[in-house]
């Protein structure tokens, strides 16, 4: 891991970390005023939704944001769904404070997108658009669509835990390793 690790500065991997936490935020602010304005328990279960290998300690470096990253992609790929279809569906029913933070959430999730596919391809890998191959989801009825978007809001939560997770080993492995040596001018100065 340390070799692909000297290619990814530890400033950015830290940038990268904080984003993911703010995503994590986002979606906890979200996911509470969704359960307040749908009336949903807290301790609600959700359906998975984006079936990725979860990035395991066993893999190296690349294949850990790869997996990152796509999963990041498919939670993008649901979300910009799941607004599109409550924006058809529940128009006005959302608060105005709901539409600003999903509208947030997205903005943020898409800057990490982006920001793990920046890791990755710093770290030798290569960031893959993601395309939702699945069948577009279409709800039998208005209660199955909200319970499909918790689950999406869900995802994206867990999601945003994983880059947290794994971008913090990022840090604790990039901190052990010497830093970067300058290179330094060969020249002699002349007076």
């Amino acid at each position: 891991m340390g070799n692909v690790m000297m290619a990814v500065s530890r400033t950015k991997v830290t940038a990268v970390t904080n984003l993911a936490a703010l995503v994590e935020h986002e979606c906890t602010n979200l996911l509470i005023l969704y359960r307040k304005q749908e009336n949903l328990p807290e301790d609600m279960e959700s359906d998975r939704l984006v079936f990725i290998s979860h990035p395991s300690s066993q893999l190296d470096t690349k294949s850990k944001l790869q997996s990152l990253h796509t999963g990041l992609g498919k939670c993008y790929s649901l979300l910009e769904r799941a607004i599109a279809l409550e924006e058809e569906e529940l128009d006005g029913v959302e608060t105005t404070e709901y539409k600003n933070t999903r509208g947030r959430l997205k903005g943020e999730l898409l800057n990490l997108l982006k920001s793990t596919g920046g890791l990755l391809k710093a770290a030798g890998g290569k960031p893959i658009k993601v395309l939702d191959d699945s069948e577009p989801y279409q709800p039998s009825n208005l209660f199955h669509l909200k319970l499909w978007v918790y689950s999406v809001l869900m995802e994206v939560k867990f999601w945003s835990s994983t880059a947290i997770a794994l971008l913090r080993e990022l840090q604790a492995v990039a901190a052990k390793e010497p830093p970067k040596k300058s290179k330094k001018s060969t020249r002699s100065t002349r007076r």
